[in-house]
């Protein structure tokens, strides 16, 4: 199972289009949609996690890329500076995915970075700035 983070723009010719959709029945690729932003007659921009074979992801961003969508890797990931947490649990309050959790009865705040789909809610929330953003490079197959 091949596996990746993708951010697509779409355009606003398209966004109004199933284009996802097919990536599932035609593809036989998976996707989370961890994060959009899609209005209409406007440019619009998803987060997704695509999981499948390589030669299908490979043929999936084909098709995309053919509808005008632009298809970058995720660029950033989230770390946590453990010498800055204070361990208040800010954090975890604007986590949508559990990423950040606080373990009990220790009241420590654990970090998932499996779970992570690197919204970001977490950095501005946290009061020590313990959450931090980094760029990585991750090219997409192709």
């Amino acid at each position: 199972m091949f596996s990746r983070m993708l951010v697509l723009q779409f355009p606003k010719t398209e966004v109004e289009s199933p284009i996802v959709c097919y990536l599932a029945s035609d593809f036989n690729l998976t996707f989370n949609i961890l994060k959009a932003t899609i209005l209409p007659r406007k440019e619009g921009i998803m987060v997704l996690e695509l999981s499948g074979s390589r030669k299908d992801f490979k043929k999936g961003v084909q098709y995309l890329e053919g509808h005008g969508v632009q298809v970058r890797p995720v660029g950033q990931e989230i770390n946590r500076n453990r010498t800055k947490c204070t361990h208040c649990g800010a954090c975890t309050a604007v986590c949508p995915t559990g990423a950040l959790a606080v373990k009990r009865p220790e009241m420590t705040v654990e970090f998932n970075k499996k779970k992570c789909s690197v919204c970001g809610l977490c950095v501005p929330a946290c009061p020590p700035r313990a959450m931090e953003v980094h760029t990585i490079g991750s090219p997409i197959v192709k």
